[in-house]
């Protein structure tokens, strides 16, 4: 049986995703296409699928790992695949195993056995790095002076992909290091200079050990003296490279414990270690964080935009209640918005179009529309009614850049639709809106609805949006005041239609009316444009022939 690894797939342009599940055990027997687990981003929650059937050998990840593109899921062992034993490692020795492997084997080799107590220098090399080149040295684990034991981390390399610490080939003690924090290193470099007891010098690669041999057969037969051990360093030497270590705040500290911090936005040179010889620990990342938190919710620190938080409040004294975790789509969801109501001034203006004739026509379209498979809702209408108002009154389909001093003049149209789905609310974007057809659009829209609602949304699908829909439909309501989601600057409104008397002039008659509302950007739009804007809307709804001119 041949053995993959299974790596993470194209997340359409997202970067350390959550892995909010795992779907299989190790032991399980699987199928092509069965899920393997279940991804978070900030937008959208994705299944990955296994591309092939096989038997879960070992689990890369667990519930709470942040992945991208390229990492390994787990190893499967393919069915009805025999593996090569001519390979010259397994395909699932992963980095950090292949790594010591080459280490133990060179120090091996390097080492032959010595007479007991007798001491040599060995320099220590980077071992095989996987193919990286120019890793990026981000920890030191050792000072000159300190005693290492076989196994113990040097120190930490970090590449475009992965962090590895790479371990000591043997004990000894460290006399000497080559190499500096923030240094670019590859396969072969020099780490540190180690006296190592009872072991003789590193041997010679065995190309110079034959031509020794052949040019020197008599004293080849002559055991090598022991290496004289280097001069041992200078009290002061070593105090002060053990004491810039443990003062550095942040130099001592694991890949893991560093990647937790970048995480939270933790300077960990505000922290305490708590670890041995002064090494940082994720508990005490956890712990300042949580203690930031205690004295935001205190209102020792006020929250956003200088506004005193809302204080706790203990909910239990009042009766029974239950705590649900949200989700972090619907977390995320809540700070966007509270981000956009308090960075964009929001203006509402109303208004009520007359779809009297638009739904005539719509269901007079409904055998049609069964032909063709596809259901002809008044969102595909609104779609096109949206769009040929953002040609009319330009001034709505901008962004303002970041930098204050420019607006962004879109010359595309796309078109995001809130959809409410058990995660929670998702925005998923319609391209090129003005260059579709009512049927293409009522296929599209159902499509991307039925993706939100299973959970298959990518992240470039909710992306590049210029404008945005929010029906409430046939829930019910005269109107409301969407929040616009920036850096969009308007969002319609949409809520249930309702038949009304209208006055024509000489009587009243019955019409069906859609009550709409618009917010926009009051930094980019006016008062005059909306009115511009909502008018045409307006008017190609109560007519959709006015979409042909």
């Amino acid at each position: 049986m041949a053995i993959e690894i299974i790596p993470v797939p194209d997340l359409g342009g997202a970067d350390k995703v959550d892995v909010i599940e795992v779907c299989v055990e190790p032991g399980d027997v699987i199928e092509a296409e069965q899920s393997l687990v279940v991804l978070e981003s900030d937008k959208a929650s994705m299944e990955i699928p296994s591309p092939k059937a096989g038997k879960v050998i070992s689990l890369k990840v667990k519930e709470g790992d942040s992945l991208s593109e390229g990492d390994a899921i787990l190893e499967l062992e393919l069915e009805g695949e025999a593996s090569s034993e001519s390979d010259d490692a397994p395909a699932v020795e992963s980095t950090a195993e292949a790594e010591e492997t080459a280490v133990a084997a060179d120090a091996e080799e390097q080492a032959p056995a010595a007479p007991a107590g007798a001491t040599s220098q060995q320099l220590v090399p980077v071992p095989d790095l996987g193919g990286s080149d120019s890793v990026e040295v981000i920890e030191l684990c050792v000072a000159v002076g300190d005693e290492v034991a076989e196994g113990d981390s040097l120190v930490v390399l970090e590449s475009d992909k992965a962090s590895m610490e790479i371990p000591s080939p043997a004990a000894g003690k460290i006399l000497e290091i080559k190499l500096a924090e923030g240094d670019k290193v590859s396969e072969g470099a020099d780490l540190v200079l180690l006296e190592v007891t009872g072991s003789a010098p590193a041997a010679q690669p065995a190309s110079e050990q034959q031509s020794a041999s052949e040019q020197q057969p008599a004293a080849a037969q002559k055991p090598a003296p022991a290496a004289q051990p280097a001069p041992k360093p200078a009290p002061a030497a070593i105090s002060t490279a053990t004491d810039s270590r443990e003062s550095a705040a942040g130099v001592y500290a694991g890949p893991s414990v560093r990647k937790l911090a970048r995480q939270l936005g933790v300077d960990l040179n505000k922290l305490k270690p708590s670890g041995p010889r002064g090494r940082f620990m994720k508990d005490d990342v956890r712990s300042y964080v949580k203690q930031l938190v205690a004295d935001v919710n205190s209102g020792k620190v006020s929250g956003g935009s200088g506004i005193p938080a809302i204080p706790e409040v203990d909910f239990s004294q009042f009766g029974d209640i239950e705590m649900v975790k949200m989700s972090k789509i619907a977390k995320l969801t809540a700070a966007n918005m509270s981000r956009s109501w308090l960075n964009v001034p929001h203006v509402t203006q109303f208004d009520d179009a007359d779809i009297t004739e638009m739904e005539a026509f719509r269901k007079s379209m409904k055998a049609e529309a069964d032909k063709r498979g596809v259901k002809l809702t008044p969102l595909p209408f609104l779609l096109k009614a949206a769009a040929a108002a953002l040609e009319a009154e330009p001034s709505f389909n901008v962004s303002l850049h970041a930098d204050g001093e420019h607006i962004v003049k879109k010359n595309y149209i796309h078109i995001g639709v809130a959809v409410d789905t058990p995660a929670g609310l998702m925005v998923p974007v319609i391209r090129d809106v003005n260059k579709k057809g009512l049927w293409e659009l009522a296929a599209e829209s159902a499509e991307i609805a039925a993706k939100a609602r299973d959970g298959k949304l990518m992240p470039r699908d909710m992306q590049g949006g210029c404008f945005t829909i929010s029906s409430l439909g046939a829930i019910g309501g005269n109107g409301f005041t969407p929040i616009v989601n920036a850096p969009e600057v308007a969002i319609m409104g949409v809520s249930k239609a309702q038949m009304k008397p209208v006055w024509n002039g000489a009587e009243f008659i019955p019409r069906n009316m859609l009550p709409l509302s618009v917010s926009y950007d009051h930094r980019a739009i006016n008062g005059a444009d909306c009115g511009r804007f909502f008018t045409y809307m307006v008017a190609v709804l109560s007519d959709i022939r006015k979409l042909l001119l």
